[in-house]
């Protein structure tokens, strides 16, 4: 979920994670997690609080102004926005190392068949 600000619409959190604030705390079907503090009481979220309780990685980009927020999660989250250096062949043969794209930002695709 990309976000401008650390505040997010209960309304909008809600139709895209399925995650519900309610007084008992966060909810998502049969699951409740506590989560003191996290309405803001203008009808917001805390996204420091969300990411906190529910376990989603947060990333700042700091030049554009912008937060991603991503899906709760079962084991472990990032806890940094860096990939370790990977050197891969390319379809000529040589080879393509990840660290020569340094301080750009980039998109990984990553697909199996399985």
């Amino acid at each position: 979920m990309i976000l401008d600000s650390l505040a997010v619409d209960a309304a909008a959190f809600s139709s895209r994670t399925g995650w519900v604030a309610k007084p008992e705390g966060l909810c998502k079907g049969d699951v409740c997690v506590p989560a003191p503090g996290v309405d803001r009481g203008d009808g917001t979220l805390d996204v420091e609080v969300l990411r906190d309780r529910l376990r989603m990685p947060l990333v700042h980009d700091e030049v554009h102004g912008l937060y991603a927020l991503g899906p709760e999660s079962g084991g472990q989250t990032l806890t940094t926005a860096r990939a370790p250096d990977l050197t891969l062949p390319q379809l000529d043969g040589s080879e393509f190392s990840l660290s020569s794209l340094r301080g750009r930002k980039i998109m990984m695709v990553a697909w199996a068949s399985w």
